[in-house]
């Protein structure tokens, strides 16, 4: 296959946000876990993953699977297209999405990416699209990028006319090198550090994050620390509004 186009369209899979990123419960009020600022941090999470997204030059299209109206709203504000999960857990979403990207224009790479990723830099993704559509100039037909661990993957790329036959969960990363997908070679720090725990969070923050999650972490900072035996500080069942 020789001279790809320089042209994405991505799938965002987007939990509902009661459910989502459930080991970061705290990770927004000092620990207190209220569900409230649980959801403006994972909401968070994915709005500064669109952004970074639709910000890239090589991204022409993005795609959000999510049932959760308040992801519809809020990222969709973006400027991108929200459809509803089929419910067919993460890789059905994926597949969903992919195909309805496929049946609009099967000539473009397509791809899913993860939507816990608030380091995300738009060049890192422009220079992700670059070097996949150069691997698939050679015959590779998909390729993907590993988080920072090594274990799972942040992006799954396919080339024009490729399935995207995601693999997603648990040690993707060599789930998709075993389905014939190839690693993306460079360093792309802010691709790679998804947001699992409260340590990938403070790695993410050391990296710089985006408007929205900066915003929820100042206003986590801004609380007043916690009482005597690990009371919740005064106030902190009233996080501030993101």
């Amino acid at each position: 296959m020789v001279g790809v186009t320089l042209r994405a369209d991505l799938v965002v899979p987007v939990k509902p946000l009661p459910k989502a990123k459930t080991r970061l419960r705290g990770a927004a009020d000092g620990g207190v876990g209220e569900l409230g600022a649980h959801q403006r941090l994972a909401l968070a999470l994915a709005r500064d993953t669109v952004a970074a997204a639709v910000a890239a030059t090589t991204v022409r299209r993005v795609l959000v699977i999510s049932s959760d109206p308040a992801v519809a709203m809020e990222v969709g504000a973006l400027g991108v297209e929200v459809v509803t999960d089929p419910g067919r857990g993460l890789n059905g979403a994926l597949r969903h999405g992919a195909a309805l990207l496929r049946s609009a224009d099967d000539a473009v790479i397509v791809g899913a990416l993860q939507a816990d990723l608030p380091a995300l830099r738009p060049a890192e993704l422009d220079d992700a699209v670059t070097v996949a559509a150069r691997l698939f100039g050679s015959g590779v037909h998909r390729a993907f990028q590993p988080d920072a661990p090594g274990e799972g993957t942040t992006l799954l790329l396919a080339a024009p006319g490729r399935r995207l036959d995601p693999h997603f969960g648990g040690a993707s990363a060599a789930a998709h090198r075993e389905s014939g997908a190839v690693v993306l070679p460079g360093v792309r720090p802010g691709l790679r550090r998804d947001v699992d725990t409260v340590t990938d969070l403070d790695e993410a923050v050391r990296l710089g994050v985006g408007a929205w999650t900066r915003a929820v972490i100042d206003a986590r900072d801004a609380l007043p620390q916690a009482g005597p035996a690990g009371s919740p500080p005064p106030g902190a069942l009233r996080c501030p509004k993101v």
